[in-house]
């Protein structure tokens, strides 16, 4: 069993409950798909511009996380027609905050959870 941490943006977290992140989790799909099984070691709250994302994520290591998933609202925006990863989401500089948890951590640092806009694959930082 694979233990997974996520990663939420501060944008966006009086607004979802991050229900389909924990469901998606639980049935291995979407961002999780590529995991026989997981099990959630935590969830922190990235705050802008993102200066707390490393230690935040060195607490889930020494948890025992061994992944670190960024939720897809911080990279992608819901439209109407669901949702699109060209039109950007709630962090402008998420590539450089996921390389620098995953250069700190040595974890894989995954972009994507839930709602995974058609046609993506998760970026991997490995």
């Amino acid at each position: 069993m694979t233990k997974i941490a996520m990663m939420r943006c501060e944008k966006n977290e009086n607004r979802c409950p991050l229900t389909g992140d924990f469901t998606s989790l639980a049935k291995t799909v979407q961002g999780f798909e590529k995991y026989n099984e997981c099990d959630l070691t935590g969830v922190f709250t990235c705050r802008c511009p993102g200066d707390n994302a490393v230690g935040l994520a060195k607490i889930l290591k020494s948890k025992g996380a061994e992944a670190i998933h960024f939720v897809t609202c911080a990279f992608s925006t819901k439209t109407d027609d669901g949702w699109d990863a060209t039109d950007g989401g709630f962090c402008d500089h998420l590539d450089e905050i996921a390389e620098k948890v995953h250069q700190a951590t040595g974890l894989p640092c995954v972009l994507g959870t839930a709602h995974l806009p058609k046609g993506y694959t998760p970026k991997v930082l490995d």
